[in-house]
């Protein structure tokens, strides 16, 4: 069985570095040529397909959200949140820079809209929120994890606000979304493809690549203004929303 697992990871793994490539094509060749609904479209297409190749199916819970400007604001266990996201409503992602440096993803990812951020950086922090008031003012819809750091999903860790600015600046509306992968049989909670703390990426990917059948669930919340709260009251009031939804999303899952 364990043998049978590891040939089933490798050619898993083989695929979705072909699907990794092709996605490289995609936007460095045809991107040029797509108005922004064609790559909404290419963007969430390559996400669905790269899960597909994962073994990990997609649930979408709640009403997907049809256009920006929007901040969409979300928990964060694994790097697989970023796919389960991008399958379910093409977004930028604000990203730890730390990607852009990640063979092929890396490439694909800048290549595709993704703003990277120096976390140690308090000026790179700033430049980054002025890119994501003007990626909002120019209607995208941008994603970010107000956690700033992964974690093992048993509890929700405190919201930063310093990127809510970006929606503050613009009078762009958030969006609390609750992602959580489970798995495809039971629908219990799967910690198989959790990146946090010592693990490294490697080490999730092969999880994740010999695992059985995942499911990875994507709630939308409602969208909500700042309303005149700054940045911290609003990160504590979208922790709490995110929060809700992660109950809710375990109660609908079968």
């Amino acid at each position: 069985m364990g043998l049978l697992r590891d040939a089933t990871a490798a050619l898993r793994l083989v695929r979705a570095v072909a699907h990794g490539v092709r996605g490289l094509w995609l936007v460095r060749v045809r991107f040029g040529r797509f108005d922004a609904a064609e790559r909404e479209a290419c963007i969430e297409q390559w996400a669905t397909g790269l899960l597909r190749i994962l073994n990990i199916a997609l649930t979408v819970e709640g009403r997907r959200p049809a256009a920006g400007p929007l901040l969409v604001v979300a928990n964060h266990t694994s790097w697989l949140d970023i796919l389960a996201i991008l399958s379910a409503r093409a977004s930028r992602f604000i990203a730890k820079s730390e990607i852009r440096g990640w063979p092929l993803i890396g490439k694909v990812s800048a290549g595709a809209g993704t703003l990277f951020i120096e976390r140690a950086s308090r000026r790179d922090a700033l430049r980054t929120v002025h890119r994501a008031a003007e990626a909002l003012a120019a209607g995208d819809v941008v994603a970010v994890f107000p956690e700033g750091k992964t974690g093992d999903g048993s509890v929700l860790l405190p919201f930063h606000g310093n990127l809510l600015q970006a929606a503050i600046a613009v009078q762009a509306p958030a969006l609390p979304v609750a992602i959580r992968m489970v798995d495809a049989a039971s629908g219990l909670p799967s910690s198989v493809a959790v990146y946090a703390g010592d693990d490294t990426l490697l080490a999730s990917l092969w999880r994740t690549l010999r695992a059985d059948p995942l499911r990875a669930v994507v709630r939308f919340g409602t969208p909500q203004a700042a309303a005149g709260r700054d940045r911290r009251e609003w990160a504590r009031a979208l922790h709490d929303a995110v929060d809700t939804l992660r109950s809710e999303s375990k109660s609908a899952t079968p």
